[in-house]
């Protein structure tokens, strides 16, 4: 809430803003590697290859997911808790987060996603009381996780 201290009513955020917002970006961050924006992606083995024992033939269609790693108690201990601090300094090991992708295949638009969640949580923060009409919603998983009940809200601007 110091971005919104420093600001004078209805002024928006500015570049500077943004890059203070290190630990929204570390909530961010954690939510992700919780529930991944995208559930994996498939890849072409580019040589034979063994792997946890199997043989896997140049070709080969692998099917990649996230949670391979995100839910890796050897990578992030106690997997199932909420902890942004996991992404605080220099954060996890290089790829074993990987929301965006990793390496030549990496999302271009990962800085403006970046962006543009830090902004969205910041306004959502900062203007509204949410409220969660099913307290203990379950999270349906068919592509892509999904509450089950749509996950309706309530926001109602705070009162000054």
């Amino acid at each position: 809430m110091d971005i919104t201290k420093s600001k004078r009513p209805k002024e928006l955020l500015n570049w500077d803003d943004i890059q203070k917002m290190k630990y929204t970006l570390c909530v961010a961050h954690e939510a992700m590697r919780l529930t991944p924006p995208a559930q994996g992606t498939f890849r072409e083995a580019i040589t034979d290859f063994t792997y946890a024992g199997f043989s896997i033939p140049k070709g080969w269609k692998e099917y990649w997911t996230p949670y391979s790693t995100n839910k890796n108690p050897m990578y992030f201990p106690d997997p199932e808790k909420f902890d942004p601090s996991r992404f605080e300094g220099k954060g996890p090991a290089p790829y074993t987060f990987v929301p965006f992708g990793g390496g030549p295949r990496m999302c271009p638009g990962r800085e403006y996603a970046r962006v543009e969640v830090l902004v969205f949580i910041h306004n959502v923060v900062t203007k509204f009381k949410w409220e969660k009409l099913i307290p203990n919603e379950k999270i349906v998983y068919i592509m892509s996780p999904i509450p089950a009940n749509g996950l309706p809200i309530r926001l109602q601007p705070h009162k000054k």
